[in-house]
């Protein structure tokens, strides 16, 4: 018998980094559970330590899980959470109590998996993804804290998702459109189906307002496996929303009571509606009587959302939006035609390259005076000239510029910016948004953090 090797255990945090990154990568995926589930067997199901709130959804996946998270420190119970992608380090994905790992934190929680990954991997025909090592990695974490619910937003859809070795006691479902249609589907009804799968028997399913098709998926998965429903619209939902400075004042019908007057610091409808679902899913879990109006009050004020129309730098203005589908960027131009007055808006995007790039462009293209285009650092983007030979179709040459560099692309378009009247705006009321993908933010992010 081969003698399996024993893996080294790791000292920093760059080398988990270069571990976890040597594994499958996110975007190689095989539909089987079976991987993950040899892997926490023998961790001992640490994901059935604690109860799990799990959200799947095609957008507001990670806000939602924010703002669940807030709601339920609130409350004073001790939450883990998992979110994905990161926006800037990777420790971000696991959470405690609202925090991510600090560094020592993340090389403890992988060093206590690390002993079992090899033998998962002489086992199965395929290696342990990366994906599912950091999710055996979070709910060791939230079982060695302990927690008292984690709150679990899933990878990419929900029955073959790593993360669906838990049973939800709430399951949390966003808005559903196409996205990933290559391993999910083309249409609503089939992307649904696969979202489906996290909702488990004896849970509460939280539908946020769904297209039809998708809708009927949904509830008969939930009728199928005698889950309870409250949908946005009819047991929930929001009652009226006004847009302020620094985000938006909201009313919202929960399950057991409606709450007034909460103000919500992140902007447009789309927001307001996942702060609806988040309360209901809160409400779900927590019982049969209404939250504290103050504690709800008090938790969605504090609420953050890094890359989700963040104003990460001021003259001029430059947001960062992580949209990389078209449902996405709609939300968010709604978002910036209800929330902004910008004269001009510039726009600085890169996109990743299995992405529809013709539909982002397209939501943006009444918004924004002007477009760089550009690209991240991943490998996995679009070159910024392909996306420029897009872009020209629908913005015309003229208002299509190209800066392969993010640095470059966002000097560029903050000059262009500030020099508004060559759009018809006046000086200092032009802004940047830089967009198209979670990564192009993120690097955004790291690049201007400090210089607001």
């Amino acid at each position: 018998m081969t003698e399996i090797p024993s893996p080294r255990l790791a000292e920093t945090f760059a080398e988990v980094e270069d571990a976890l990154l040597s594994r499958w990568p996110e975007t190689r995926l095989e539909p089987s559970l079976d991987r993950i589930r040899a892997f926490t067997e023998l961790l001992g199901e640490p994901q059935r330590a604690y109860p799990v709130i799990h959200l799947t959804g095609t957008n507001g996946k990670t806000s939602t899980s924010r703002m669940i998270d807030a709601l339920l420190r609130g409350l004073e119970l001790r939450t883990g959470r998992f979110t994905s992608p990161h926006v800037e380090r990777m420790t971000e994905r696991i959470s405690l109590d609202g925090e991510p790992l600090d560094d020592e934190q993340f090389v403890q929680a992988f060093n206590d998996v690390a002993p079992y990954t090899h033998l998962v991997d002489a086992e199965q025909e395929h290696p342990l993804s990366f994906f599912e090592t950091i999710v055996a990695m979070a709910y060791a974490a939230f079982a060695d804290a302990p927690v008292e619910v984690a709150v679990v937003e899933v990878g990419m859809g929900g029955s073959w998702d790593a993360t669906n070795v838990a049973d939800a006691a709430v399951a949390v479902v966003t808005p559903i459109a196409v996205d990933h249609s290559r391993y999910l589907g083309e249409t609503p009804a089939a992307i649904a189906a696969e979202k489906a799968g996290i909702i488990k028997p004896g849970s509460v399913a939280v539908l946020a307002e769904q297209p039809p098709e998708a809708a009927t998926v949904l509830l008969e998965r939930a009728a199928e496996v005698g889950a309870r429903v409250v949908r946005e619209g009819s047991e929930f939902g929001v009652v009226s929303r006004v847009p302020g400075v620094g985000g938006q004042l909201l009313s919202l019908q929960g399950l057991r009571a409606t709450y007034d007057d909460v103000f919500l610091p992140l902007y447009g409808a789309h927001q307001a509606q996942n702060a609806a679902v988040a309360l209901a899913a809160v409400e779900a879990f927590t019982g049969s009587q209404p939250l504290d109006a103050e504690i709800v009050k008090a938790a969605f004020a504090e609420v953050t959302s890094p890359a989700r129309l963040e104003i990460i730098r001021r003259s001029p203005t430059i947001l960062l939006d992580a949209a990389h589908n078209p449902h996405g960027a709609e939300a968010t131009a709604a978002a910036l035609e209800d929330s902004f007055t910008f004269s001009p808006l510039i726009g600085v995007m890169g996109v990743m390259a299995d992405k529809d790039a013709e539909g982002l462009l397209a939501a943006f293209e009444p918004h924004f005076a002007h477009l760089v285009c550009t690209q991240n650092s991943t490998t996995r983007a679009l070159p910024a000239e392909k996306l420029a030979a897009v872009a020209r179709e629908i913005y015309g040459d003229h208002r299509v510029t190209v800066a392969p560099r993010l640095a470059d692309a966002i000097d560029q378009a903050a000059t262009l910016a500030e020099a508004g009247a060559v759009f018809g705006g006046g000086v200092g009321s032009g802004a940047v948004l830089v967009t198209g993908s979670v990564i192009t933010a993120g690097e955004a992010r790291t690049m201007l953090k400090g210089r607001s």
